[in-house]
């Protein structure tokens, strides 16, 4: 290595550089490379651009001689590596998705590796395959025929549209204490008791519970959360009858917002969370004063992901039922602890997604306009 090269970048050179180390969607063979080019252009010495970027000096030799003999491209570009040849061609590798992707022959639930070798050796004239050229392949593609992901599909259409919009309006909206937007939704648990007494935990050794359990039942907890400030409530019963949320829905009224013009709640589609479960629990007159203090606005089918307390009840599940509990009382009182330091604590869930990310990132599936009818301008 006596050649000295020495790297003078431009102006315009300089900035790709800086953006293409930046932006992070590069390679990174190619994202050091231009961390070479840029340290040298600095003056920096090969001892110290090598252990900066963490490459051998060889490697900023080899790119500094190639910038220099060949421009900016030729030093970012990968050079062709030796190897073998692909033993299977394009054409082949494009059946071979093809057939990954299609039914899975009688008798098996799913494509495997060796089928796949299997089918592909039928219909070209290769003698042989093996499982881990299919799965190279197969990988490149980002492919494997053995998986599936199972999630609700949702039908959106101008009333999931309607719906989404109504309820990003209320979260994004400013706060009105005299008209607060409070999400509502309930959530089911197992209650759990151990068969043996678990074992502490102790320095080098995680805790220890048994693999039997006792079952004692469900219980159900109904969630509160209010969208414009940092508190919540969580309700123990023992069911989630329209009774059940008509008793909710009283105490939303009258006892956790009494000051309040009108709430407006956000839920689901479940069958009980409906006004008729009002009647069914209360007097007319009684069932008709709650109802006229609160606005109900349902989230689109299959979209429990625009319902924020969804994203509390993660947190909760997370942070305190993820372990056996065996009572009602004991969940209930655990229930109270975790709600109330939530409350103190400030917590809050910040949402960010708004009509207008809405109609930029789902515009797709809104309806075109009815051209027909005339607009006021």
């Amino acid at each position: 290595m006596n050649v000295r090269y020495i790297v003078e970048l431009s102006d315009a050179d300089r900035q790709g550089l800086e953006k293409l180390v930046g932006q992070g969607t590069e390679r990174v063979r190619r994202v050091k490379r231009a961390q070479v080019l840029l340290a040298s252009h600095r003056g920096e010495s090969d001892a110290v651009i090598a252990n900066t970027v963490s490459v051998g000096t060889s490697t900023v030799y080899r790119t500094k001689r190639r910038f220099v003999e060949g421009g900016l491209e030729f030093a970012l570009a990968e050079s062709p590596r030796p190897g073998r040849e692909r033993k299977l061609s394009g054409e082949e590798e494009a059946l071979l998705v093809a057939i990954a992707c299609s039914s899975a022959p009688e008798g098996s639930a799913h494509w495997t590796l060796e089928l796949l070798a299997g089918e592909l050796v039928r219909r070209t004239a290769h003698e042989e395959l093996s499982r881990e050229t299919v799965r190279r392949r197969l990988a490149e593609q980002q492919l494997k025929p053995w998986q599936k992901k199972m999630w609700c599909i949702p039908a959106v259409d101008s009333e999931y549209v309607a719906r989404m919009e109504d309820v990003l309006s209320l979260y994004t909206g400013e706060p009105d204490p005299v008209r607060p937007v409070v999400c509502f939704d309930e959530t089911p648990v197992q209650l759990i008791g151990e068969t043996r007494v678990p074992v502490a935990p102790r320095p080098r050794q995680a805790a220890r519970i048994d693999y039997e359990y006792r079952r004692h039942g469900t219980a159900n907890l109904f969630v509160y959360l209010d969208a414009h400030r940092a508190w919540r409530h969580v309700e123990v019963t023992a069911r989630r009858t329209a009774l059940d949320f008509a008793q909710c829905m009283h105490d939303l009224a009258f006892v956790h917002y009494p000051d309040a013009a009108m709430i407006r709640v956000v839920m689901d589609n479940l069958s009980t969370h409906k006004p008729g479960a009002l009647y069914e629990a209360f007097s007319p007159a009684l069932a008709r004063t709650v109802l006229s203090r609160l606005e109900f606005h349902y989230v689109p089918k299959h979209a429990s992901w625009l319902n924020m307390v969804e994203i509390e009840i993660g947190v909760l599940v997370r942070q305190c039922l993820d372990r056996r509990i065996a009572e009602q009382e004991t969940l209930r009182a655990e229930v109270a602890a975790w709600q109330s330091r939530r409350n103190a604590a400030g917590a809050r869930v910040r949402w960010m997604f708004g009509i207008e990310q809405a109609r930029e990132k789902l515009g797709h599936a809104y309806p075109e306009p009815h051209e027909t009818f005339s607009v006021a301008a």
